[in-house]
């Protein structure tokens, strides 16, 4: 490699290019003078109102129907909190439909109005940059290789180069992913540009990776794809990606959606086979009604390096005179609205085939990154002032940290409808009978309160038949989910398993909410990929909130207090502790996905090209 400038620890870059990113002022709007003029997207007006008008009128009559029902005898105060809470939740559930309806539409669309043709642009000089920071270095590594490999077998005129930007503190580690550096660069021919770096410390975390890569070397490229470790993305999706920045030269980022492939196990399956099934519709929606407002994810998206390095630059979270402000910690969402902001589109394009990414594998592991994804995304409710953003990056924001508080608002709403969903025979009615400051609450009897908690749970499955009826109608050939019977067979285990599951799930959000409300900081540690191995007592005293919660319940509809309706929560919420052993077991055929009945080349490329790092590692310790 000409030009190679070695680093101390085994450093390996080019010369520099220094590119300035500074600091953005949240307190005052800002204009990129680069940006070109924006181009409104055609109906996205239409597309936004197809959305967003259905979701609140279905919330507007639901909550009028339930409201007739409280108002005999007059609403009292609890009635009230009862009502505002079904309303609050409601709305995401029926926007979610909405987006899935919407989708479903754009998908017939697109399907009838042909494909976007993306020729014509300039080629451009794409960095793809790997933050990582204590991980696997075979599987980091081997992705790694597998992607140059299959993007100098394409043909492409875009030029590609590779940065591993390691934040690696551990010293065993930082040594294994020397080693493989030296085996990637030995294993690629030599005019491919692969380049690693470490730094000493991991000042402000992945931002502060990527900051120091851009002021440093950032100016010799004209575009950074940005993955994670744990992503792999396939030639087509790397150059479609290119393409498209190439393009439309008002783009500051375009997001892919990954899917997620890779897992064995039962949670890890759950979560692939939905994403395939269910998530293309709601990532058509969400591209439909986000237009050139979209969002960002962190990992799988290019971003315009010079756009990005002038406008993005994250300050630190607003504090109290005298005080040092906090991280930003979910900055892909802050970064999408500040380029937005400064007259850059941020799209969203899911048609992209062949981004991908790993799930965690087990519920305890979903659980802790949720906690760090709490964390950051409950800060977004600091920065919804923050000047000049426009009303959907706000609204991102704010969903951002509502999918998260959405959590502890069903719990409360649960544990109302637990006091007083059973007539007559509630736990209010039985504790305050000689009360007058309690009413009785006579209005809404078991049948009522069952009715509308079917509509609720229809609601929420909606997406998901939707989903399987394009896969039935020929979306996604039902072939490549290893037939009618096998997907049908998963389709119901599915189903199943994410009723049990998302009790667990919704106490374990509202654990991560009062952790960050205390100011409980989470462990910022990498996600274990593999699924962790945890033994029963750990898994029991994980899941006591939830056992707790489940057993209480159980007592209440026992003793006739408490609705026959919430039995499926009540067992969801007592078994937490062996469901949740249960997530990490490996399951077999069940819940296959396309990837997982014919792996595409680029997957079964990266598995061998891990296996071969990890074998080459193996020896190199042996010798030792």
């Amino acid at each position: 490699m000409d030009g190679v400038t070695p680093f101390p620890g085994g450093d390996v870059m080019p010369p520099p290019s220094a590119l300035p990113h500074p600091v953005q002022d949240l307190r005052r709007a800002h204009r990129d003078p680069n940006a070109p003029a924006l181009r409104p997207v055609r109906g996205v007006w239409w597309r936004r109102a197809a959305a967003f008008v259905p979701a609140l009128a279905t919330t507007g009559g639901l909550s009028l129907a339930f409201a007739d029902w409280l108002s005999d005898g007059g609403i009292w105060w609890l009635e009230w909190v009862l009502l505002a809470l079904v309303a609050a939740t409601f709305f995401w559930v029926a926007l979610s439909v909405a987006t899935a309806t919407l989708g479903l539409g754009c998908h017939l669309m697109r399907r009838c109005g042909g494909v976007r043709d993306t020729r014509g642009g300039k080629p451009l000089d794409v960095a793809l940059v790997v933050p990582i920071y204590n991980e696997d270095a075979a599987d980091v590594f081997g992705n790694a290789c597998a992607m140059m490999l299959a993007l100098r077998e394409a043909e492409t005129a875009h030029r590609f180069a590779l940065y591993i930007l390691s934040d690696t503190q551990d010293a065993a580690i930082a040594l294994a992913e020397r080693r493989a550096f030296d085996r990637l660069r030995r294993g690629l021919p030599p005019d491919l540009r692969v380049w690693y770096r470490r730094r000493s410390d991991n000042a402000a975390r992945k931002v502060g990776n990527i900051r120091q890569w851009i002021e440093t070397w950032g100016g010799a490229h004209e575009a950074m794809l940005v993955l994670d470790a744990d992503s792999l993305m396939s030639a087509g999706a790397i150059t479609a990606l290119s393409d498209e920045m190439a393009a439309d030269p008002g783009a500051g980022l375009i997001q892919s959606a990954p899917l997620v492939i890779g897992s064995g196990s039962l949670f890890g399956r759950m979560q692939q086979f939905a994403a395939s099934v269910y998530g293309t519709l709601l990532s058509a929606g969400l591209s439909g009604w986000s237009g050139g407002e979209s969002n960002y994810w962190g990992h799988n998206a290019i971003i315009r390096i010079r756009a990005f390095a002038d406008c993005a630059g994250l300050p630190r979270m607003p504090a109290r005179a005298g005080r040092r402000g906090a991280l930003i910690l979910s900055h892909d969402f802050v970064e999408a609205a500040l380029l937005r902001r400064a007259g850059w589109t941020v799209r969203f394009v899911p048609g992209i085939a062949g981004s991908y990414e790993e799930p965690p594998a087990t519920l305890i592991d979903y659980a802790l990154r949720d906690r760090r994804w709490c964390h950051g995304n409950l800060q977004h409710l600091r920065l919804l002032g923050t000047r000049g953003l426009h009303v959907v990056s706000r609204f991102h924001l704010l969903h951002g940290a509502i999918s998260y508080l959405l959590s502890p608002a069903w719990f409360i709403l649960l544990v109302i409808w637990a006091l007083l969903g059973n007539g007559p025979d509630s736990v209010i009615t039985y504790f305050s009978a000689d009360n007058p400051l309690y009413p009785v609450w006579p209005e809404m009897s078991g049948v009522q309160s069952g009715m509308i908690l079917l509509f609720m749970y229809a609601m929420l499955l909606a997406p998901k038949v939707m989903g399987a009826l394009g896969v039935l109608m020929g979306e996604v050939p039902v072939v490549r989910f290893g037939g009618v019977a096998r997907f049908l067979v998963s389709l119901l285990a599915e189903i199943v398993l994410s009723i049990l599951f998302a009790p667990v799930m919704m106490v374990q959000q509202v654990v991560a909410v009062l952790r960050t409300v205390i100011g409980i900081r989470p462990i910022w540690s990498p996600q274990a990929r593999k699924g962790g191995d945890y033994a029963a007592v750990t898994v029991l005293k994980f899941h006591a909130l939830e056992t707790m919660s489940g057993l209480a319940l159980a007592l209440g509809i026992a003793g006739g207090l408490v609705s026959l309706w919430l039995v499926p929560i009540a067992l969801s919420l007592g078994l937490a502790a062996p469901l949740s052993m249960l997530s990490g077991r490996r399951v077999g055929w069940l819940m296959a996905t396309p990837e997982m009945v014919d792996p595409p080349a680029i997957l079964r490329r990266a598995r061998a090209s891990r296996a071969l790092f990890r074998a080459a590692d193996a020896t190199a310790i042996a010798a030792e």
